[in-house]
């Protein structure tokens, strides 16, 4: 009965076009009309002129290909790390391309529970939209909340939302960067949108889960038994991800939680 419920849930997020963390998408073709709307915006136009022989340089040097549309963010709030991986087709296992600096995070270690409580969200997401003509110069907006945090909210009239990969370096829940980072970060996102990458998945986690690391959980957060098992529930992916250098594909259950 169990495996039906999963399956019917995995069935339903993906025909809602919410299921997670799904591989990016090679497309036949080049989204023209997504490219020109993104050039229509001179800082767009003035980010890809900037960063376009840096990218493609990052990438040669890795041998994967450019322009890419297999990417993954791997994001770990402890260290303020963001990390940019790629491959050359979903059959070949993810490179590490560059490690970015989060300039700035607010919040604590955990996941995000409420509107207003200033968190940075972990779990497995995508990027959902492309902000040209963001306040904080350029942005893309994360699908927080997805159903593990409806499900699993304090308030859950009210968990959140717009979170944000963006410039100029300041934060109340989001990952910001500082505009040079942002400007190359967007490119090269816009770049594997355009060439078919519908969701580029973003991974975020407290912290790498290594034997420091769970010791430090252990330590500093002991009497957070909900955390600690939100934490067992996605270092599976976490696990998975470091011996294989491949994506599970993630669903959810009817409690709310990561089914690998």
């Amino acid at each position: 009965m169990r495996k039906l419920q999963l399956l019917m849930i995995a069935f339903m997020l993906f025909y809602s076009g919410s299921l997670l963390a799904q591989p990016a998408l090679e497309l036949n073709y080049p989204d023209y009309q997504f490219l020109n709307f993104q050039q229509s915006f001179e800082r767009v136009k003035i980010a890809t002129a900037k960063t376009e022989s840096g990218i493609r340089k990052l990438f040669t040097d890795k041998q994967i290909k450019y322009p890419c549309p297999n990417l993954l963010f791997r994001v770990f709030k402890s260290t303020n790390e963001f990390e940019m991986w790629a491959r050359n087709s979903i059959q070949d296992t993810f490179v590490l391309i560059k490690n970015y600096k989060i300039c700035a995070l607010s919040g604590i270690l955990g996941p995000k529970r409420w509107e207003g409580d200033k968190q940075v969200p972990e779990g497995f997401y995508f990027i959902e939209e492309y902000n040209p003509k963001s306040n904080y110069y350029l942005g893309m907006l994360l699908n927080y909340p997805n159903y593990s945090d409806q499900a699993c909210a304090v308030d859950k009239e009210h968990p959140g939302g717009d979170i944000y990969i963006h410039g100029k370096c300041m934060t109340v829940g989001c990952l910001p960067m500082t505009d040079e980072w942002i400007e190359e970060i967007y490119a090269l996102c816009v770049s594997a949108r355009v060439n078919g990458a519908l969701n580029i998945p973003v991974h975020i986690f407290p912290l790498r889960f290594t034997q420091k690391g769970i010791d430090f959980l252990g330590r500093e957060y002991k009497n957070e038994e909900t955390k600690h098992r939100f934490w067992v529930n996605i270092k599976r992916a976490y696990d998975y991800f470091e011996a294989t250098h491949k994506t599970l594909p993630v669903m959810y259950d009817e409690k709310g939680d990561y089914a690998f």
